[in-house]
C-alpha cells in the first residue's frame, strides 16, 4: 500500500531524511515516533505529495508519488492546521470536499457526519478564528476523513485533543483499520504507540528502530524505554 524505498531528502548540503526504506500494508494502523526535528512531518509531507524526494521512491498503491492521480487515495492531516480562518467549520468541510469531487445530498450527508464525530456540531457557524487550537485540530482530521481516503497520514493527530475525545478517534482509528483502511500516525504519546500494530523508529533523519509494540517491549522492557534510548542513542 505505501511504500518507501532508499528515500533521500535534503536542503542544500543537509539530509533531512537519509536512506528510508520501509513499507506499511493495507489495514495497517504504523505509528511513526521519535524525537522532535528526526524528520517525521518531512515523511509525511513527502507522502503526501506536498514535497519531492532527491533520491530514492515513493509508492502509494503501486502508483509513484507525487502525481495528481494518488492524492485520492490519501487523507493527510498536517501538524499545522490548514484552514481557512474567515470561513466557518461547516464551510471549510464544504469547500475541502468540493475539492475531492464530492457534491449534493452525499457530501453535505459526510459533512453532517464528520461535524459530530469531532463533536463540532453545535459551532457548525462559527468563523475558524474563534476556534480554539483544540478545535482546530478536530476540524483538521475531519478534512482529511471527508473524500474517505483508502490511506490517513496524521502528524500528532491528537495533541490539544481532551481525553474523551481521544479515546473516541482512538476508537474510530481501529474501526478504520479493520475495514481495511491503512493509517499512518505520529505520536509522543506511548499508550498511543502501544496501541499500534507496528511502531517506526526515527532519529536524526533515519529510521533507526522497527517492530511490534510487543517485540520492543520484550527487547527494551516498554515502548517509553525504547523511545528514551533510540532518542539518546
Amino acid at each position: 500500500m505505501i511504500t518507501l524505498k532508499q528515500v533521500t531528502i535534503g536542503k542544500g548540503k543537509h539530509n533531512i531524511l537519509t536512506d528510508i526504506t520501509c513499507t506499511v500494508k493495507q489495514g495497517e494502523l504504523v505509528g511513526l515516533i521519535g524525537p522532535s526535528g528526526s524528520g517525521k512531518t518531512t515523511m509525511f509531507r513527502a507522502l503526501a505529495g506536498i514535497i519531492k524526494v532527491q533520491s530514492g521512491q515513493i509508492k502509494i498503491k503501486e502508483k509513484l508519488q507525487p502525481t495528481l492521480e494518488v492524492s485520492k487515495y490519501i487523507g493527510y492531516m498536517a501538524q499545522n492546521d490548514a484552514l481557512y480562518g474567515e470561513l466557518t467549520a461547516e464551510e471549510n468541510l464544504l469547500y475541502f470536499g468540493s475539492l475531492h469531487r464530492l457534491k449534493g445530498e452525499k457530501l453535505r450527508e459526510r459533512v453532517e457526519q464528520l461535524l459530530i464525530f469531532v463533536d463540532l456540531n453545535n459551532v457548525r457557524k462559527r468563523k475558524i478564528t474563534h476556534f480554539s487550537g483544540g478545535m482546530k485540530r478536530r476540524l483538521s482530521l475531519a478534512i482529511a476523513f471527508i473524500h474517505d481516503p483508502d490511506i490517513l497520514l496524521l502528524d500528532e493527530p491528537t495533541v490539544g485533543i481532551d481525553p474523551k475525545l481521544k479515546i473516541e478517534f482512538w476508537q474510530e482509528f481501529q474501526r478504520l483499520k479493520k475495514s481495511g483502511k491503512t493509517l499512518l500516525l505520529s505520536t509522543h504519546l506511548m499508550d498511543e504507540a502501544e496501541a499500534c500494530d507496528r511502531l517506526l523508529f526515527m532519529r536524526n533523519g533515519r529510521l533507526s528502530d522497527a517492530g511490534t509494540p510487543k517485540k520492543l517491549i520484550q527487547h527494551y522492557g516498554s515502548v517509553d524505554n525504547a523511545f528514551l534510548k533510540e532518542a539518546q542513542a
